[in-house]
């Protein structure tokens, strides 16, 4: 078998026609599923070719690990919500496979197998949800496709235009009479917005905080470094933060780069590490924006993976230097 090769889908359907959901030559944006709840995989697929995409390949998990590699596409979802041995292989090799080829992968987990999940998966850059209802999924895709940059994408044409349309249309159908696609908390609200296509540049909010923290552009440094407080100190901060829920709306005080990164300086003087799960509960939103601040701050520069020397499938995040200073001298200002 070829790697031009694609997995013959294991739905039929219709084509939408010329034009919808194409990139620089006209050629189709190309996407690929793997799910083994087969109702999943069947609304992935609809929600893809009602918005104007060309989906080529449908199947199981293990038909990842089966035969030769075959073609993943432009974007590939897929949905994980347990693991085991040969589930986290699969994620290995599509991980591996889709940095090779520049694929977008669109990843589902559960809260139990976020950690697996996110350390097997370190060189492609996914897009990770937890527990996602339909609409998110259509959000995701939508946040993949407005990232493609303009070297892939070609400008808007009409057509275009009217694919972006249809996949908005997609989520307004999906989410109903809800005028914001949010908890009952209100917890989403700021991070979605109020339209599925408004996707800030990745480093708008890191950006923020990294401004508000005073890091220093490289080649300047301070002459001298304080060092970050107490971990008790720390620590009381973000009990005080959280007891604000008991009596107002958690919604109002939703700030999950600056509780997480309370939180990170915390475990970096008590020399703990902290996985991605543990983070995300410290965060106070849902794991899915979680993440996606994570990755927010990672392109920043203010967060770290990193790899557990004694077992290279857990990985942790941590603070680097520069936020690490960054906390310090915020710190001494407070005093």
């Amino acid at each position: 078998m070829r790697d031009t090769d694609f997995l013959q889908p294991d739905f039929s359907y219709s084509s939408p026609g010329p034009g919808y959901g194409t990139i620089a030559g006209g050629l189709p944006v190309v996407l690929s599923i793997f799910a083994d709840r087969a109702h999943l995989r069947a609304s992935m697929r609809d929600d893809a070719l009602a918005a104007g995409l060309t989906v080529t390949a449908v199947g199981s998990l293990a038909s990842l690990l089966e035969g030769d590699a075959r073609a993943l596409g432009d974007v590939v979802m897929v949905d994980c919500p347990q693991v085991d041995a040969e589930a986290l292989a699969a994620l290995a090799r599509l991980d591996l496979r889709a940095a090779r080829c520049e694929a977008r992968l669109i990843v589902s987990t559960s809260v139990e197998a976020l950690d697996d999940v996110f350390s097997c998966m370190d060189q492609s850059a996914p897009v990770l949800l937890v527990d996602p209802n339909r609409a998110e999924r259509v959000i995701a895709l939508g946040q993949v496709l407005a990232g493609f940059g303009p070297a892939r994408l070609r400008e808007l044409s009409e057509d275009d235009r009217l694919m972006l349309l249809r996949l908005s249309d997609q989520v307004g159908q999906i989410a109903g009479k809800i005028e914001r696609l949010a908890p009952p908390d209100g917890s989403l609200v700021k991070d979605a917005g109020n339209s599925a296509f408004r996707f800030a540049s990745a480093s708008a909010g890191s950006g923020r905080i990294a401004d508000e923290l005073g890091v220093l552009p490289p080649g300047k440094r301070y002459a001298a470094r304080p060092s970050l407080p107490d971990a008790r100190l720390v620590r009381k901060i973000i009990r005080q933060r959280q007891q604000r829920a008991q009596y107002f709306e958690a919604g109002l005080f939703a700030d999950p780069a600056w509780d997480m990164l309370l939180d990170l300086a915390a475990a970096r003087v008590e020399h703990k590490r902290v996985s991605v799960t543990s983070l995300c509960i410290a965060s106070g939103v849902p794991p899915t924006t979680a993440l996606r601040w994570i990755g927010q701050m990672v392109e920043t520069g203010l967060f770290a993976r990193v790899c557990d020397d004694s077992d290279r499938r857990r990985a942790f995040i941590e603070l680097t230097d520069k936020a690490a200073e960054a906390m310090a001298r915020y710190f001494a200002g407070r005093e």
